[in-house]
């Protein structure tokens, strides 16, 4: 099958031609053309995504892309009914609705004209099969963290996708949190890689005595290195809170966390009274916190429901800490599956996946397209 994928859920549209074949279980995807138009440079004076300047970004970019996209796949396969495509699909949650709306409209358009089936996407599932892009052999039951901007969640599949999020954050996603605690700094946005950039230089610098070169790495743990005085050891010590990490459920928090560094920068004497080298130890300690939240609740949930298959996917699992440190607590027993760094954003590619498996899911059955709407709060289920 040769399937159309748009994605226009936040800030970045992207679409994309695959062709796929196989079962739920064993399905071959190949990428015959990804084209994704970024909006960071437009939402950077406001700090984050404004829907509105989203909206229009998307209405402008979706033709000019589709003509692209188009281009690069040919020779488009022409039957006698003249169908380019087998099967179009489209993200419709959750996301910005006005964002949304945009790509569900222009989606129903082409499907309109060309006949084909218009297959729904949830997100979220996207970012779950978003490690099929490649062969994959997936055993029940799987773990899904998927972590970012605008989301943190614990999903449990007992059997293949069938979904049941049992945990979650209360408040802030951890992905915002970054981005929110990159700009108390004075970072700029998108916030997160920033913050992790910085927590990784200063990692290395604590592990190594200052330089890669410094005497080979120290075994002793980060906060014991990091008591005396800071003007003979160089390192603050700063302590930040992990919110929710002995509740006895597998939720999230991010607010409380967030609203520390607040107070320990204003504690500081502000920002103009931090200097690089306390940034870069700010950082350091904020994201060992919100990672050693996220792997201990995934810990905790591998162990009770006897999981065989973790996928570790969303914007903030390219976080290499994160990476490391689950890879630390998982048995070997247990298959850890990340998506691939193009992957991990949004991108029209999972959808695309995610739209074929469920069509075969299905079995070829797709709702009316006047009933496909745009849910800003969908969920896994």
């Amino acid at each position: 099958m040769r399937i159309l994928s748009i994605e226009t859920s936040c800030d970045d549209t992207a679409i994309s031609v695959l062709e796929a074949k196989g079962g739920i279980t064993n399905p071959s995807f190949r990428v015959l053309s990804n084209n994704t138009n970024s909006q960071i440079n437009i939402h950077i004076p406001y700090g984050g995504v404004f829907p509105a300047l989203a909206k229009r970004e998307h209405q402008k970019n979706l033709p000019i892309l589709l003509e692209k996209t188009l281009k690069e796949s040919r020779p488009l396969r022409q039957d006698l009914s003249g169908k380019p495509f087998d099967l179009i699909t489209v993200t419709y949650g959750p996301g910005l609705e006005p964002s949304l709306w945009t790509g569900i409209v222009f989606a129903k358009e082409l499907a309109e004209k060309w006949k084909v089936p218009l297959v729904p996407v949830n997100h979220m599932e996207g970012h779950i099969l978003s490690v099929f892009e490649k062969k994959q052999k997936i055993k029940t039951p799987l773990l899904s963290l998927l972590v970012s901007g605008g989301h943190t969640e614990l999903v449990l599949s007992k059997k293949w996708m069938q979904y049941e999020i049992v945990g979650e954050t209360v408040d802030d996603a951890v992905g915002e949190a970054f981005d929110k605690v990159a700009r108390m700094l004075g970072l700029p946005y998108p916030g997160g890689p920033e913050i992790s950039k910085l927590a990784e230089q200063e990692r290395m610098k604590i592990v190594f005595g200052g330089t890669p070169q410094g005497g080979g790495p120290r075994i002793e743990p980060i906060f014991q290195q990091k008591k005396g005085d800071p003007s003979k050891t160089g390192f603050h010590s700063f302590l930040l809170p992990r919110p929710m990490l002995h509740s006895k459920d597998f939720n999230f928090s991010y607010s409380g966390l967030k609203t520390a560094v607040l107070y320990l920068i204003r504690d500081l004497g502000g920002l103009e009274k931090i200097d690089d080298k306390i940034k870069a130890q700010i950082a350091l300690e904020f994201e060992n916190a919100a990672i050693e939240c996220l792997v201990h609740k995934t810990q905790k949930a591998l162990e009770k429901y006897k999981i065989k298959t973790l996928i570790v996917a969303g914007g903030v699992s390219a976080n290499k800490h994160l990476q490391n440190e689950i890879k630390k607590v998982v048995n070997k027993k247990v298959k850890i599956l990340f998506p691939k760094k193009e992957l991990t954003g949004d991108n029209s590619i999972m959808i695309g996946v995610a739209g074929y498996l469920n069509f075969i899911k299905n079995k070829k059955k797709v709702p009316k397209m006047a009933g496909i709407k745009a849910t800003g709060n969908l969920r896994l289920s």
